[in-house]
């Protein structure tokens, strides 16, 4: 069984993207990774050349802006056309996988390779916003999704890139991996927010009013949203450590609910139980 992870990246040290830290989370169970470089303002052609790894295969691209929020699964998809697995494992420059799972998520892909009745693999989400210990379960807000699909030419990724679909319309034959995606894309300064926000709408992505193209984003009383005890990938140490908000936040967490046993055993977990509306 051979496996290629790939991704696109663009931008990525402007809008602190944590790609680097992505890559290096599934190196170690894939043969080869596909990273598509889009034309970009800053040296994000230099951060992945940095990754030291014969594994990494870099193909640059321009992209098509006016092609809205559809450029993300173009260009996608010409990174997996240069995937060459059994199996391709796709992460976005934001999402983290937990060196935890790596055996679980092999041990899938292998169990599975040869099944024809399996299309994709699908994980569980974590939505980290504002902090790294917070996290989104409300609507809106994706708690599984696709992220490794069989590579054999009849899957796409489609829309703005966040899922996969069969080319023959079929629905898309899945298997769960129980293995967490940690989305770390709503975690930044203010400030940095703000920009990615307005560079979403530059896209198509998103369609934001007046009150909402500020220059700094507001993540409001992160107290509503359920805090996360467990432990972050090791990539990601560096990163939660120097986050100041974090930092204030935990403190708060600590305070409130020191009582909780998933705290002082650090367990990998997230609540079942989804709000009903958008908070």
């Amino acid at each position: 069984m051979k496996v290629s992870g790939f991704t696109i990246v663009r931008n990525v040290i402007k809008f602190n993207y944590p790609v680097k830290e992505s890559i290096e989370s599934i190196l170690p169970i894939c043969d080869e990774f596909i990273v598509n470089v889009g034309d970009s303002e800053d040296d994000t052609l230099g951060l992945i050349h940095s990754i030291q790894s014969p594994k990494i295969k870099i193909i640059k691209n321009t992209w098509d802006m006016a092609q809205g929020k559809e450029v993300l699964s173009y260009q996608t998809n010409l990174a997996l056309a240069a995937c060459q697995g059994d199996w391709a494992f796709y992460l976005q420059s934001d999402e983290v996988v937990h060196e935890k799972d790596l055996k679980r998520i092999k041990r899938c892909m292998e169990e599975s390779v040869d099944d024809p009745c399996v299309d994709a693999l699908r994980f569980k989400w974590l939505h980290f916003y504002g902090s790294y210990f917070r996290y989104r379960i409300d609507r809106g807000w994706y708690q599984k999704q696709d992220r490794i699909v069989r590579n054999n030419g009849q899957v796409e990724s489609c829309g703005d890139a966040y899922t996969f679909r069969r080319k023959d319309g079929e629905p898309l034959r899945r298997k769960n991996t129980n293995a967490f995606i940690y989305h770390y894309g709503w975690v930044q300064p203010e400030d940095v927010m703000g920009q990615r926000r307005k560079n979403a709408q530059e896209i198509g992505f998103v369609e934001l009013a007046e009150s909402e193209k500020k220059d700094k984003y507001f993540f409001g009383d992160l107290k509503r949203f359920p805090p996360y005890y467990g432990t972050h990938p090791g990539v990601m140490r560096e990163e939660v450590e120097s986050h100041e908000l974090s930092r204030e936040d935990k403190k708060v967490i600590l305070r409130q609910y020191w009582w909780n046993p998933l705290r002082a055993f650090r367990i990998r977990y997230k609540t079942f139980k989804r709000v009903k509306e958008k908070i």
